[in-house]
Formats: structure tokens, sequence, C-alpha cells
């Protein structure tokens, strides 16, 4: 006769299971999204105690931009990641359903938008009868709030005609519009400016494209050897794209905060508090790209790197909404 025992326990060792890498780069999320709570809520919130006026539409300008900006690096990084999955071998051939479509066609409507603020002077307009569509040719904000519109209707055709890539040339169009718009004539050597804001976006909208279109094609892929040689690949030219983007930020802002007030107007103006909070942001977003390239190189499974990049994805959509308030904000410099 023989006899059952039940099962032992396994014994305890006074340990608890590790968080997984989810887990992990949500808590990092958590605490960098605290960190920078006050500053990314809004205008007032930035605003209060500097003495400065909130300017009329703010917030809803910075939502637009937001769009805009969002919208921007979806097919910038579809057609960047598809250039980068042509030079893999033996790379499949599924890629996921385009999202450029859409996004050109919000994008489109953020341009109208701005577009219409233009129109009325800069202010937020109260209902159609006050947009002054022919005064937007006569301005240089004006004609360049209509280079974007257009140029984004012209991405969204190209985008759902049978050669896509053409998208590139209305967006590069975006792109320079911007780096135009961002820095106005009467400002001080407004061609560096610009030229600093041109690689910036451009950097900018590849690194937060692309790494949401890389892990879209990865799991179509369903991993295997060829989405972990895209990733890897990814990561490489990801790390040039963030070392110019830190570069041209660093420059920007040098230049709209001279290097003997940056103290004072990082927390006494909303300008300062804004970007403090992009840059805490930022950093966090390049420890966990960090924390993914480690882990592509290092772990037995380079594919675990996917948890801290999807985290990466949500800090850098953060990111973007940041810099659309950044934009919508006075820049606290008195050329």
């Amino acid at each position: 006769m023989t006899s059952t025992r039940p099962p032992s326990r396994p014994a305890d060792t006074g340990r608890h299971a590790r968080p997984s890498g989810t887990g992990r780069a949500a808590a990092v999320l958590v605490l960098v999204a605290l960190g920078a709570l006050i500053p990314v809520l809004g205008p007032s919130p930035a605003l209060h105690g500097t003495g400065e006026a909130e300017a009329p539409g703010t917030g809803g300008i910075a939502l637009l931009r937001t769009m805009l900006f969002a919208a921007l690096s979806v097919p910038a990084g579809e057609l960047f990641v598809n250039r980068l999955t042509r030079s893999l071998p033996g790379a499949p051939p599924d890629r996921p359903r385009s999202w450029s479509p859409h996004a050109n066609a919000v994008a489109f409507v953020a341009a109208l938008g701005l577009a219409s603020v233009v129109a009325t002077g800069n202010l937020v307009p109260g209902g159609i009868a006050e947009i002054d569509v022919g005064g937007l040719y006569e301005s240089r904000d004006g004609k360049l709030a209509l280079l974007e519109v257009n140029a984004f209707l012209a991405a969204g055709l190209c985008a759902v005609s049978r050669r896509p890539g053409t998208q590139v040339w209305p967006l590069a169009a975006v792109v320079v519009a911007e780096a135009l718009r961002a820095h106005p004539t009467t400002e001080y050597s407004p061609l560096i400016g610009s030229g600093l804001t041109l690689v910036h976006l451009t950097c900018a909208s590849l690194w937060v494209g692309g790494l949401l279109y890389a892990l879209r094609v990865l799991r179509v892929w369903r991993g295997g050897a060829a989405g972990a040689a895209l990733l890897g690949l990814y990561a490489r030219v990801a790390a040039v794209l963030l070392a110019a983007i830190t570069a041209t930020g660093v420059c920007s802002s040098l230049r709209r905060m001279p290097a003997g007030t940056i103290g004072d107007q990082l927390t006494d103006t909303a300008y300062g508090r804004v970007l403090l909070a992009k840059v805490i942001l930022v950093s966090a977003v390049a420890a966990l790209a960090l924390w993914a390239r480690v882990r592509l190189s290092r772990a037995a499974d380079p594919l675990s790197a996917r948890s801290p990049a999807r985290g990466e994805v949500v800090a850098l959509g953060v990111v973007v909404a940041v810099s659309g308030l950044l934009t919508a904000l006075p820049v606290p410099i008195r050329w």
C-alpha cells in the first residue's frame, strides 16, 4: 500500500518576486509625472506667482499644437522605420496597417484651427464671422499657417495613394514652416534659431513616431531574430537622434535664456517652469532608452527590451504635450 503525501509548499525565503519590466517602467513614469505635475497641468499653474498674464486661448492653442506635433510624428516614424526594415536581410514583408491617413487628417484639423487663430490676430475666434481668411495672405505668420494646412492635406492624399513614400515632401514643408514660425524676423539671428528648431523637430518626430511604429512592427512579426535586429538598429539610430535633440535644445534654450539668468527663469517664469518639466521628462525617457538598450545587449531574450520601450513611448507622448504647451507660452526674453 502506497501512501500519498500532499505536495509540499516552497519554503518561504522572505523574498518577494521582482516586479516585471512593465511594472518598473510604470513606476518610473509615475514618479516623473509627479515631479512634473504642476507645470504640465496647463498655463494657469505654470503662470502662478510669476506676475505674467495668461494670453487668451493659451490652453486651446497648446492642445492644437500638441495634436499637430503628435500627428506629424506618426507618418514620419512610419517612413523612417520602413526605410530601416529595408536594410535588414530576411525581414518579414508583413507590416501593420498604416496610421498615416488618420494622423494627417488630425494634423490638418489642428493646422486649420491654428490658422483660424492667426486669422483673428492671434486670438481665439468667437465665430466664423470673425475669421479673416483673406488676411492670412497679408502676413508672414498667415502664409506659414496656410502652408501647413495645405501641406497636411497633400500628405494625407499621398498617404492613400499608391506611393505613400511621397509624404516625405509635404511633411518636410511642415517642419520648415514650423521652424520659421517659431522664430520671427524681429528675433536676433532668426535663421540660426530656425535651423536649430528644424533639426530639433525633425529628430524628435523620427524618434517618437519611429519607436511607436517599430513596436507595432514587432507585434506583427511576433518577435524572432528579425524583430530583435530591428529594435537594435532603431536603438543605434535613436542614440544619434537623442544627441541631436539634446544639443539643439540646449542651444535654443541658451538663446532665449542667457546662461546668467537660467537659474531664475526656470523657476520664476512660466516658460522656464514648463521647460524644466520637459527636461525632467526627457531625462526619464533617456533612462528608459538606456535600460532598453542594456536589455538588448545583455538579456537572454533581447525582445524583453520591449517593456521599457513601451514606457518610453508613453513618456514621449507626455513630452509632446509639454512641447505643445511650451510653444503657446510667452518667451521670457526681451530682445
